[in-house]
């Protein structure tokens, strides 16, 4: 009987999400704010499941005590510690802003990812976007590229 109820409950499993869905990719993005930014990607986080929605208000909370943006136009907003437990899988979602948002100190973010992790995973996230990041080429791809291509580059 023990090995029966295992055999259920790993039938039952979700499958493993992707990190990054097509559909979470958007560019041409003019969001009026920091604020409606990072709400549009933790929704896009939300309403893909990676996220129960009061992540999404944790997002916002993140920003106000400490800024999320990278430098070279790169903002990775993340909920606070304590959301940790809205957290369903990992993933990211995109918004590619070419004019750019005011992310504050005079720094205008054109590229936004959004970032879930469960456990340590945002740890290597973070550090898979960085060395993304750092070609130029990459970069300059993500701006001037379809959603398809922003797509490619950072789930590739």
């Amino acid at each position: 009987m023990l090995f029966k109820k295992k055999k259920e409950a790993t039938e039952t499993q979700q499958p493993k999400k992707a990190l990054l869905y097509r559909e979470n990719v958007k560019v041409g993005c003019k969001p009026e704010s920091k604020e409606q930014a990072i709400r549009q990607v933790g929704q896009m986080l939300a309403d893909s499941g990676y996220v129960g929605q009061s992540y999404v208000d944790a997002m916002v909370e993140r920003e106000k005590s400490f800024s999320t943006y990278m430098g070279n136009g790169l903002a990775l907003p993340h909920g606070v510690e304590a959301a940790k437990k809205e957290v369903k899988a990992s993933g990211i979602a995109v918004l590619i802003c070419k004019e750019g948002v005011g992310w504050g100190d005079g720094n205008e973010a054109q590229v936004i990812i959004g970032i879930a992790g469960v456990g340590d995973d945002h740890l290597e996230i973070l550090s898979n976007i960085a060395e993304k990041m750092l070609d130029d080429t990459a970069t300059e791809q993500l701006l001037s590229g379809d959603a398809d291509l922003v797509y490619r580059i950072l789930a590739g």
